[in-house]
């Protein structure tokens, strides 16, 4: 996920359907780790935070697994015992819930809406080709 393309990166503010969106159309080829954007989310972020991933692999009624270390991830997705589907959902699921409280907080306290609100209303120019700095 691209951070010069606001359409393919996770921001705080993105709403649950949002993130479902960007993740279900992100890369995440099978079989492939090194450079997997999914994956270096898992790593890096999902890990980190609930010390484990849990994933509902559907492919094989395989059912929950639950891992603990990115090495035990890694191989599964590498062996194709976990598929990018049920990759994609279970990481969805795990952004969403680390981005609640920051919705909850937004929706519920007043003086954090009306920020909210003000910084969602401005807009974004790129700057003129005319435009002299120096004036």
């Amino acid at each position: 996920m691209a951070k010069s393309n606001p359409a393919s990166a996770i921001f705080m503010e993105d709403k649950e359907d949002v993130v479902n969106s960007k993740i279900q159309s992100t890369y995440c080829p099978l079989n492939l780790v090194d450079g997997n954007p999914c994956l270096v989310y898992i790593k890096y972020i999902v890990l980190l935070w609930f010390n484990e991933f849990k994933v509902e692999r559907t492919a094989g009624n395989k059912g929950e697994k639950t891992f603990t270390s990115f090495e035990e991830l890694a191989s599964d997705y590498l062996k194709g015992d976990l598929q990018p589907v049920d990759l994609k959902l279970a990481l969805s699921k795990a952004l969403n819930k680390i981005l609640q409280p920051v919705r909850d907080h937004f929706k519920n306290d007043e003086n954090a809406k009306a920020l909210f609100e003000m910084v969602q209303s401005f807009t974004r120019t790129p700057p003129s080709a005319e435009c002299n700095l120096t004036d």
